[in-house]
């Protein structure tokens, strides 16, 4: 499923910095904003010292309260046209030391500017053109549909609250030009300019732009239905993004660290402390706090799991590999960026068994078609059976893919889906059919499991409740249709709202029955 950053001008960060998403035609700018310090857990006296240096650094929060924008007028104060000189100065001394530490060579002088926060929302905000407005809304939907956000949640105003509250500064790689926000104090914007010199930096090695739209394919814009390649590389621009993002992270806390001779390989306690902050927000953002799960890890996924994945390569090769390395050959899948070590083998997944959608969906409209990863799946189970299951389960992903339509003859008719999940075993298979049966009695007004005649035998109806496996198929009526899931070896099938001639056309097609 494409996240929020691959079609969005807003992608938010709460750790430290953010890339606004490179979807929109006119150029999108890379941006950081708001961020919570690390926390030491165990450390001796003069490690805590070390810390409170490297807090000092990490810290770019120009927003102390959490109150609405009339508070926040009266707390923030301007930085002075001599401090905004000063800073200007220092911007070559920053980039010379993202320039030493991530191997990446000085091509030209970076632009700067100095802005106000109305100008950096008017700025934002006109870059997200008609396209970018529709993807919002078919992805918005489409979540809704898999319960990922509520049915009345209105997400594009939660993303701009987010952007006003929490913006800190961006770089703009159509501009070549690095953007200081005139309301934050001058003591905490060179963190911030760390992370974005390394966009910088990596926009004169590949072109950000370019490089990002490799992966901006939508397959739910193309003519052509896709093949088992176009939903294998519908991820893409999101590793891509975890890429650019989690070079910028290692940069600015290696920045951090740099005062108190520590370094980002030998100190794995400051960067678990680093991601556990992204992940909780800042303190002060109440707006992220009451956000729905998918929003709070798809909006920290480049940086958290980005971060986690060049630090990886970085002990595993050096700076080459983590920086160079990489933007040359970068990966292709969630799954590679959250399992460094898939990508650093080189593993191949055989890839996905697809129907033929125009066929079988012949009285629908196409909807949104796309990948459902192994970020996907860990999210879809983290809310509906726990963090901790997720952790343990999202590893044995194997591949997926959704397909949501209408009829053709209603356009207002609930949407109807189409899921398909493959597990490294037919157990894992079961238990994600269990618990993606389970989050049907919160996804719907009504949810009732009926007798299906095409049952298994296996399929004993209260097999989920004693074991938290469901094999076989099982049925359910829902005010907006008819819900099939079945299990069949390694895959999971999933049929919402379809009629019943479809649902038994794709499963003959994707079991051979």
């Amino acid at each position: 499923m494409k996240k929020l950053g691959s079609f969005l001008v807003f992608v938010l960060l709460f750790g430290g910095a953010a890339c606004l998403g490179q979807g929109s035609a006119g150029g999108s700018p890379v941006s950081t904003l708001a961020s919570t310090a690390p926390v030491a857990v165990g450390q001796d006296q003069n490690q805590q010292q070390d810390q409170k240096q490297a807090d000092k650094s990490v810290r770019p929060t120009p927003d102390q309260t959490p109150a609405g924008e009339g508070a926040r007028a009266t707390q923030e104060v301007k930085i002075t046209p001599r401090e905004a000189d000063e800073l200007f100065h220092s911007v070559d001394e920053i980039l010379a030391f993202d320039s030493k530490q991530t191997g990446l060579p000085i091509k030209k002088d970076v632009k700067r500017k100095l802005t106000s926060r109305d100008e950096v929302v008017s700025y934002l905000t006109k870059h997200m053109n008609d396209e970018d407005t529709q993807r919002l809304r078919r992805s918005e939907l489409v979540l809704k549909k898999f319960g990922l956000l509520p049915r009345d949640f209105d997400l594009e105003k939660l993303l701009v609250a987010l952007l006003r509250e929490q913006v800190a500064g961006y770089y703009d790689p159509k501009t070549k030009t690095v953007n200081l926000l005139d309301w934050v104090p001058i003591e905490e914007q060179e963190p911030v300019m760390a992370h974005e010199l390394t966009h910088a930096l990596q926009d004169q090695t590949i072109g950000l732009e370019k490089w990002m739209k490799k992966g901006e394919k939508d397959l739910a814009e193309t003519r052509k239905d896709p093949t088992p390649a176009d939903i294998e590389n519908d991820e893409m621009d999101n590793a891509r993004q975890a890429v650019v993002e989690g070079q910028a992270e290692t940069v600015m806390l290696q920045y951090a660290l740099a005062p108190v001779g520590r370094s980002i390989v030998d100190s794995p306690d400051l960067v678990d402390a680093m991601e556990s902050g992204m992940v909780s927000g800042t303190p002060d953002s109440t707006v992220f706090k009451d956000a729905p799960i998918f929003l709070k890890e798809s909006l920290t996924f480049p940086y958290s799991y980005g971060m986690e994945f060049v630090v990886k390569l970085m002990q595993k090769g050096g700076k080459q590999k983590a920086f160079a390395d990489v933007l040359r050959n970068p990966p292709h899948t969630t799954r590679q960026i959250m399992e460094p070590d898939k990508y650093l083998s080189g593993e191949k997944i055989e890839p996905m068994r697809v129907p033929d959608f125009k066929q079988d969906f012949k009285a629908y409209q196409k909807f949104d078609i796309g990948a459902m990863g192994e970020f996907d799946v860990a999210v879809l189970i983290e809310q509906y059976a726990g963090k901790e299951l997720s952790k343990g389960m999202y590893p044995e992903w194997r591949g997926g893919y959704y397909y949501a339509a209408r009829p053709k003859n209603d356009a207002a008719a609930p949407l109807g889906l189409l899921y398909v999940s493959r597990w490294a075993s037919a157990e894992k298979a079961s238990e994600f059919a269990a618990i993606y049966a389970k989050s049907l009695a919160q996804r719907y007004k009504k949810a009732e499991e009926v007798a299906d005649p095409r049952a298994s035998k296996s399929a004993a109806p209260d097999s989920l409740h004693k074991t938290d496996l469901l094999t076989g198929r099982h049925s359910w009526s829902t005010e907006e249709g008819t819900v099939i899931i079945e299990e069949q070896g390694d895959t999971v099938f999933v049929s919402e709202g379809l009629d019943e001639e479809t649902t038994k056309t794709l499963e003959r097609e994707l079991f051979g029955k």
